[in-house]
């Protein structure tokens, strides 16, 4: 067991300062972890473009928290589905011609255990297109702005990173051969992962003034499966979240913290450190060496240039 270097209550929002004068833009920050992330980076001052799919829950989102914060509350949205890499494209240039400054991008939206294979409209098994393919372009077509503030990229991982197939399937990454719901989420939480320490490395190696760091959320109350889950596994989670999940707003606090706390350690992962790591204080996580795999780490950044057709030296 790590010791926590934040003590024994682990990281938590308290050690936060004034954040007046940065922005944070967060994607699918309309509810659950993100919009939590969002209410904390607003009560201390920070300014945040929201990057959501749907403009209705948008827009309830953002005057529940000018309902808390004032009408002033320097909040914004650009629309983005990242299950289109078209839309992606659209937004990372509305975010360019309207944002002059990025502290933090925090990839937080995620899809989870869907149902039955869906492909994107750019042909990737869905979970995979959205949780990495569309990151990765986002990532890409930022950097620059991020860089040029000194910033932060913030990969929003998951422990299910080492427990399904603890590979990429490059031979059939969309799973058309045998598709299981879980292996095809593990996958894509990996890649993000495999991506994040990738991205960390090459920007190690290339001087640039970007830090990466990528955490879990744990076991966390959010609508993550609401849409996506097979009716078993809602009502399995439903159950269970009960007893085992801690709220979405502590799920919340390892992006928050990756995205501001000083001194973060390259190559690691951070998130709830109790109960086989789903509750329990913020801190430094025990992380599984396949997730570093250099060479495969490689093909998956090559790889993905390719299907976004993005090419990118960070």
């Amino acid at each position: 067991m790590k010791q926590n270097p934040f003590g024994p209550r682990g990281w938590t929002p308290d050690r936060l300062g004034s954040l007046t004068g940065k922005t944070f833009v967060i994607t699918g920050a309309n509810a659950g972890a993100g919009f939590e992330a969002t209410r904390i980076l607003l009560s201390k001052g920070a300014g945040v473009v929201m990057m959501n799919r749907n403009p209705r829950k948008t827009a309830v989102a953002i005057s529940t928290l000018k309902h808390e914060f004032g009408e002033d509350t320097d909040i914004q949205f650009v629309r983005m589905d990242l299950a289109v890499l078209d839309s992606v494209r659209a937004a990372a240039d509305e975010v360019l011609q309207t944002i002059p400054r990025i502290d933090a991008l925090i990839c937080n939206a995620a899809i989870a255990q869907v149902a039955r294979q869906e492909i994107t409209v750019d042909g990737f098994e869905s979970q995979l297109g959205v949780n990495h393919f569309g990151h990765f372009l986002l990532c890409g077509l930022l950097f620059e702005r991020i860089e040029a503030s000194e910033g932060r990229i913030v990969i929003v991982g998951s422990n299910a990173y080492k427990m399904g197939l603890k590979r990429i399937q490059f031979e059939d990454l969309n799973f058309d051969e045998h598709y299981s719901a879980w292996n095809a989420y593990a996958q894509s939480k990996l890649a993000q992962m495999m991506f994040g320490y990738e991205l960390q490395r090459r920007v190690r190696a290339s001087g640039k003034n970007v830090q990466v760091y990528v955490c879990h959320p744990g076991a966390s109350q959010t609508n993550l499966l609401k849409d996506t889950a097979s009716r078993f596994n809602k009502i399995v989670w439903a159950l269970s979240s009960r007893i085992i999940a801690q709220s979405a707003e502590k799920g919340s606090w390892p992006e928050v913290m990756c995205a501001t706390e000083e001194g973060l350690k390259p190559e690691a992962l951070y998130g709830p450190t109790k109960r086989m790591e789903t509750v329990g204080p913020v801190g430094e996580c025990s992380l599984h060496d396949h997730v570093l795999d250099r060479d495969m780490a490689a093909k998956l950044w090559s790889v993905s240039e390719q299907k976004t057709g993005l090419r990118w030296s960070p």
